[in-house]
């Protein structure tokens, strides 16, 4: 773990989690962080903006809160309020995916990352689920998916430090392999 994440981003996403705990709210927490992060993802002026440390905290505070609206429960934007005065809500992506870590734990479910030449349909995704929790024995399994064209077919499943490449290219270097020695 590199030094920012524990000294900053540790800190508070367990703050943010014990809150969420004591009030009965993990998942809308989750929820709450899962569309910032989408908000944060598809915007590089937001994040731009949201770092800058010229833009004073009160413009910070009103556009979060334009963005946000009324779908944010209000103790998230307290805590999204208080990264601004401490000048770290730069780190919110950080935070937040710590958070989302933590909630995966709390859950006992695992992250399954998975990349595809063209989207998975729905079964698709659930017998990739089925395998990865017959893998992983995990409660459940949360499916973040990527495309990439280059994969020609199949797809390529990553769990933690575990990577299980079925995808045609991966068959075709595997093949390559064999064929060489």
């Amino acid at each position: 773990m590199s030094k920012i994440n524990t000294q900053v981003l540790q800190p508070y996403a367990s703050a943010l989690m014990s809150l969420a705990k004591s009030n009965n709210l993990s998942e809308q927490f989750g929820n709450d962080i899962r569309s910032l992060l989408s908000m944060l993802e598809s915007s590089e002026e937001l994040r731009q903006f949201l770092a800058n440390p010229l833009v004073k905290p009160d413009a910070k505070k009103a556009v979060i809160q334009q963005i946000t609206g009324e779908e944010i429960n209000p103790l998230m934007r307290s805590f999204l309020s208080l990264l601004v005065d401490k000048g770290r809500i730069l780190f919110l992506e950080g935070i937040g995916k710590q958070y989302l870590t933590q909630l995966r734990e709390l859950n006992q479910t695992v992250l399954a990352e998975v990349t595809s030449a063209v989207p998975l349909s729905e079964a698709q995704q659930q017998t990739v689920s089925e395998k990865v929790q017959s893998m992983t024995g995990a409660r459940q399994v949360e499916i973040e998916t990527k495309i990439d064209a280059d994969l020609i077919g199949g797809v390529v499943i990553k769990v933690g430090s575990q990577v299980i490449d079925a995808s045609l290219r991966g068959q075709l270097r595997r093949l390559g392999i064999r064929l060489a020695s």
